[in-house]
């Protein structure tokens, strides 16, 4: 019985062994969203022991762009990689860094030639090892080369070489992030989408062994509209006149995917979605 007990034990400890655990957090929106992040990391490092934590960091200063100040805010915080997306560009200290900066990556399918690179492969917690892909849609944002091809021509290379593999998939449309879920599915680890900034409850693990959601959701103040402040997008839907848009710092709201995906296989064992407001917040 106890030999029994043992080998159950052992078993068990090398399936831990086994698996990569994920903190994958949506979209980072001004200093609400860099705040929330400051408050939520440690209590899911302690609740969830991530052994990777990636974001979404293209909208961390003012709802536009980063900077290398705010990627090293994010990385001493315990973060392991960012991507970013249509808003790489807005800030123009990204040009003074992203070339040096491995631990951060933009769209894959910006032209050959484009500053930074498209996907990396970043090391947490016991040696743990995630390669991580950004790619955005073509469907109402600016025209780039063709997500599909991009990522199949990256995973040609790429899964001689990694067996987890994570998918920014940065797009507007649903149907443009569900048609990458099904071409994806069996190929890559996750596939989680980016951009609108709502989170959309449709959390599944495909047939063939990817996890998938359309939008992760946004780290951001709740009461602004996608994390800015309202006043300034009524007027702009109200009269179609030009309006700068600011980040709203109001209350926030915490949205982020976490994960557990097989090291042998690189297919994902569970997927489960995180959503948290400051006002409600229980502080253990």
């Amino acid at each position: 019985m106890a030999h029994s007990h043992f080998s159950f034990c052992f078993w068990t400890t090398l399936k831990e062994m086994d698996k990569i655990r994920v903190l994958f957090v949506g979209d980072i929106v001004g200093a609400a969203g860099r705040k929330a992040l400051k408050e939520m990391l440690p209590i899911l490092k302690r609740t969830k022991n991530p052994e990777l934590i990636i974001v979404n960091g293209e909208n961390a200063a003012g709802g536009r762009g980063i900077t290398a100040a705010i990627a090293k805010e994010f990385y001493d915080q315990g973060v392991h990689g960012i991507t970013l997306g249509n808003h790489t560009w807005d800030n123009k200290d990204i040009f003074d860094f992203i070339d040096k900066e491995d631990r951060l990556i933009r769209p894959a399918n910006y032209p050959p030639g484009t500053p930074g690179r498209g996907f990396t492969t970043v090391k947490g917690a016991n040696g743990k090892e995630l390669t991580i892909v950004n790619i955005q849609g073509r469907t109402y944002l600016p025209p780039l080369d063709c997500p599909f091809q991009t990522i199949d021509a990256i995973l040609e290379k790429q899964k001689k070489k990694s067996k987890c593999i994570l998918v920014d998939f940065h797009a507007e449309v649903t149907s443009e992030k569900i048609a990458m879920g099904w071409h994806l599915d069996g190929k890559v680890s996750a596939v989680l989408g980016t951009h609108t900034h709502v989170q959309t409850r449709d959390e599944r693990i495909l047939p063939q062994g990817t996890a998938y959601v359309t939008d992760v959701g946004m780290v951001g103040a709740r009461d602004g509209v996608l994390g800015m402040e309202r006043q300034a997008v009524l007027q702009k839907f109200k009269t179609g006149l030009p309006v700068r848009f600011t980040a709203d710092e109001g209350k926030w709201q915490f949205h982020a995917a976490y994960m557990e995906l097989d090291e042998n296989t690189g297919l994902a064992t569970k997927v489960e979605l995180i959503r948290q407001f400051e006002t409600e917040m229980v502080w253990a």
